[in-house]
Parts: C-alpha cells; sequence; structure tokens
C-alpha cells in the first residue's frame, strides 16, 4: 500500500539530492524532499495535515482516490529549458 490518500507528482531537478512534489488532487499542496522516499514519506503526513487545514477553514475537501498513483518526471521547467529550438 501506497499509504497514500491522492496522486503524487514527484519532480526531479538538476540536484540530485532536491526533488519537488505535488498532489494534482489536492490543491495547494505541494513540498521538497531529499529523496523519492523522502517526498513519500513527506507527502503521507502532509496531506493529513493540509486535508485538516482544509477542514478548519471549512474549504471543501477533494474526496480520496481509490487508487492513487505516484509519478516520477523530470521538473516541467527544466524539460522546456533543454529543447532545442527547431529551425525553419
Amino acid at each position: 500500500m501506497l499509504g497514500l490518500d491522492y496522486s503524487l507528482v514527484i519532480e526531479a531537478t538538476d540536484q540530485p539530492d532536491f526533488f519537488g512534489f505535488y498532489s494534482p488532487d489536492l490543491e495547494g499542496f505541494t513540498g521538497i524532499g531529499h529523496s523519492v522516499e523522502d517526498c513519500i514519506y513527506q507527502a503521507r503526513c502532509g496531506m493529513r495535515e493540509h486535508v485538516a487545514l482544509l477542514k478548519e477553514m471549512g474549504l471543501p475537501i477533494p474526496a480520496k482516490k481509490l487508487n492513487p498513483q505516484i509519478v516520477i518526471q523530470n521538473d516541467v521547467r527544466l524539460q522546456a529549458r533543454h529543447v532545442m529550438p527547431v529551425m525553419a
């Protein structure tokens, strides 16, 4: 079991020990970690805290996902910098 109620996207950066993460299912939830495992660990606790804060503020809480997924990818901002321009 992943131990997550929502999907998680982990993005690698150009630093080998720095990763960003966010949940596409849980608006406003983001974080950083020093490894993929660290991101997952922080997301487990962080998602619960984020949902508790939403509840406390009277904001809508998204339904838990039956099959949350973890996606690991390069930071999309880094991908855009490494794309070679096409000459016409």
